[in-house]
């Protein structure tokens, strides 16, 4: 099988529609195969015309009271994919929709770290991922720059017609994310968490990127790991309607995707770790590899971790394989970020290729040697 090398990167400017028309213009057919993706799963579920409008208008309405710049810039990107309006919302809100139709979603596996500056080779912190998920969405991934305004500058990886999954703003605060699953999951609907990561990323400051993290109420648990530039990291093991912090332990935070917090585990049910019982040793790889190269570690060393092959195809990095639900699931991308100089490396399907793309707030992309 063949891999692209490289995700396409969209930068945008001026007001959220404006933002949005030019991003849906730059990426038509992949914000398309996006929405054909998550519509085709909804078909095979049996959902029919009317429930899958309903679901759209309810997160419509969620997306609207949340942040109404947030609709505008969607119905701007249908605008310039040539799409209705109802697709790119459900491209937003498609772990909330799709969960919706059939209970249960297949989780993204996702490994993530965050390596502090006293650990740090550097002295900078380093923040980074594996995004394990659907393999056919290494066509429809992309890198965007938000160039605002009103705020920080974003710079993301997400999927086309997204309007934010993992990244780093121009405040030098990073956002990554990591399934989680709790008997909580989809009693009520909150916002989707596309548009939480979004709203972490338009933050100027660290307090207030954690305010949108645990005051936000979300469909379905999620692990959701901060960093900020300035030298400190966060993680939030977050039911729906509760968060659980962990701080950093010797120097750094790895996570993956069973619950860690003993006060989480002491009130909810982790009803999620049968699907994926590889997460108990992809994060202690990780964690032990980063130990092993010793004190001071480089952005180099994380990507090495994160290519860990150990129990393969179970492992830290996922070749294509098939998952519970019949879909192809691989590793898509890694990710490895330096929020201090605002540059993102991004390796499409790591299993199979080294191809690294550098992605910055401030240049254009290079590729760079891995």
């Amino acid at each position: 099988m063949m891999f692209p090398s490289q995700f396409p990167f969209v930068r945008v400017t001026g007001t959220p529609f404006e933002r949005g028309r030019a991003y849906g213009a730059a990426v038509p057919e992949r914000v398309a195969r996006s929405a054909q993706i998550y519509g085709s799963t909804l078909k095979a579920l049996k959902v029919d015309d009317a429930f899958r409008a309903d679901l759209i208008a309810e997160f419509s309405e969620r997306i609207a009271d949340f942040d109404a710049h947030y609709l505008e810039e969607i119905k701007g990107i249908a605008d310039g994919a040539g799409l209705p309006v109802g697709d790119v919302v459900m491209i937003n809100a498609r772990t909330e929709i799709v969960a919706r139709a059939r209970r249960k979603v297949a989780g993204e596996g996702c490994t993530g770290a965050i390596i502090l500056p006293e650990r740090s080779a550097n002295g900078a912190l380093l923040h980074g991922q594996n995004w394990d998920w659907r393999s056919e969405c290494v066509d429809t991934a992309i890198v965007l720059r938000v160039e605002r305004e009103d705020g920080p500058h974003i710079l993301t990886f997400t999927e086309a017609g997204g309007l934010a999954r993992s990244g780093l703003n121009s405040a030098g605060i990073a956002i990554t994310a990591n399934y989680l699953e709790c008997e909580r999951d989809f009693r009520k609907s909150g916002i989707p968490l596309a548009l939480l990561r979004r709203k972490v990323l338009e933050q100027e400051n660290f307090a207030e990127a954690i305010r949108a993290v645990v005051k936000t109420p979300k469909t379905c648990a999620n692990n959701i790991m901060l960093s900020t530039a300035e030298g400190f990291a966060i993680n939030f093991e977050c039911a729906p309607d509760e968060s659980f912090p962990l701080l950093p332990e010797n120097g750094m935070i790895v996570h993956a995707n069973h619950w860690q917090s003993a006060v989480a585990l002491s009130k909810l049910t982790d009803t999620g770790v049968h699907a994926m019982p590889d997460s108990y040793y992809r994060d202690w790889r990780v964690r032990r590899l980063l130990n092993e190269v010793g004190p001071a570690l480089t952005l180099e060393d994380m990507k090495a971790a994160f290519h860990d092959t150990f129990a393969s195809p179970y492992s830290v990095c996922r070749p294509p394989r098939p998952n519970a639900t019949g879909d192809l699931s691989a590793t898509v991308a890694m990710l490895a970020m330096e929020p201090n100089r605002g540059t993102m490396d991004v390796i499409p399907m790591p299993a199979v290729q080294r191809s690294c793309t550098q992605y910055s707030l401030s240049a254009e992309p290079e590729t760079i040697a891995t």
